[in-house]
């Protein structure tokens, strides 16, 4: 890991009240390095090729720590295995119902240009998380879907 590398990791940890470990700073630079929305099992196999001591109980400590501190959030539990979001712009989720493959969407093209602080009821919002549940093009290739329903609608 570069210089500059390790002093945003231990900038990192202290806004977030971590202790800098060895192998949190090497969850976290293979979790910066990584591509879309990786399970624990993911991370723990790219881990391991530098730490191969480690183990998968370690990996979900430090991915929870992570979550919990506000480094990096969690995509919605409701789909299957936990899985790491580590794109901090602001965006939603398409879920492909048959690979589980998860792919980031801009909220503008769902039609959702703005997030509300303050719902009726007193509510207040803390993260809006939305998900698309559908299809994607590979599986759709691979197993040709009937369509015998309309999509629904965006509310």
């Amino acid at each position: 890991m570069a210089h500059s590398e390790a002093n945003q990791f231990r900038k990192v940890c202290e806004q977030a009240g971590l202790a800098v470990t060895h192998q949190r700073q090497v969850i976290y630079d293979v979790l910066c390095s990584v591509e879309g929305h990786p399970s624990p099992e993911e991370v723990y196999a790219r881990v391991k090729r530098r730490i191969p001591s480690i183990s998968l109980a370690t990996v979900y400590k430090n991915l929870h720590l992570f979550i919990d501190s506000g480094i990096f959030k969690q995509v919605s539990l409701h789909h299957g295995s936990m899985r790491v979001e580590t794109n901090h712009s602001r965006h939603y989720h398409l879920l492909c119902t048959h690979c589980k493959t998860i792919h980031d969407i801009d909220p503008e093209l769902l039609g959702l240009s703005a997030t509300p602080t303050e719902l009726p009821g007193g509510f207040v919002v803390e993260r809006l998380a939305v998900d698309v549940l559908g299809i994607c093009k590979d599986c759709q290739q691979a197993t040709p879907v009937s369509v015998t329903r309309q999509p629904a609608a965006i509310q």
